[in-house]
């Protein structure tokens, strides 16, 4: 049964598949970034987990920390935090996250800025969006923080497990 809104619903969507958009930009820019991704390799992470979750973290402790999922999955679980914060996170075959993705439009709360990411801010670009993804070889995962341009930005920063 579906308690959430049609508009909301309509809303999380739109900012899914805008999600699912950015990543493909990320996969397509990664070869492009190396030498600005590679700043990371030899350093921790400062951003380590939201909300709790952390890469290689198991579904039920995940669910724990994060409650009941609005769209709960073997794969992947979708929640919403409140009508301007949700997370998706992404499970392996043994039910461990191997990537996070919280997004943040406009209202929301405790916005994660890139120096709360990074440790250190990034310059906009001259539309005013902000990008930037960094490898931590030795944590085993990347962060990216992407912030588009406009009057009702949506923010979303992405960990994601490295592959071997």
């Amino acid at each position: 049964m579906n308690h959430f809104p049609e508009a909301l619903r309509v809303r999380f969507t739109q900012a899914f598949v805008l999600l699912a958009v950015i990543c493909l930009a990320v996969t397509s820019q990664a070869s492009a970034q190396t030498e600005k991704a590679s700043a990371g390799q030899d350093e921790a992470p400062v951003f380590q987990e939201y909300r709790g979750v952390r890469i290689g973290m198991a579904a039920g402790e995940v669910r724990k920390k994060l409650g009941n999922p609005a769209d709960k999955g073997e794969q992947q679980d979708f929640f919403i935090f409140s009508e301007n914060e949700t997370a998706q996170i992404v499970y392996d075959k043994a039910k461990n996250v191997t990537a996070a993705s919280f997004d943040f439009l406009n209202g929301a709360r405790d916005v994660p800025t890139p120096i709360i990411v990074f440790g250190a801010d990034i310059e906009a670009k001259p539309d005013g969006s902000i990008y930037r993804l960094v490898r931590y070889p030795k944590a085993g995962y990347w962060l990216s923080f992407n912030k588009t341009s406009g009057n009702s930005p949506l923010t979303t920063v992405t960990m994601q497990k490295l592959e071997p």
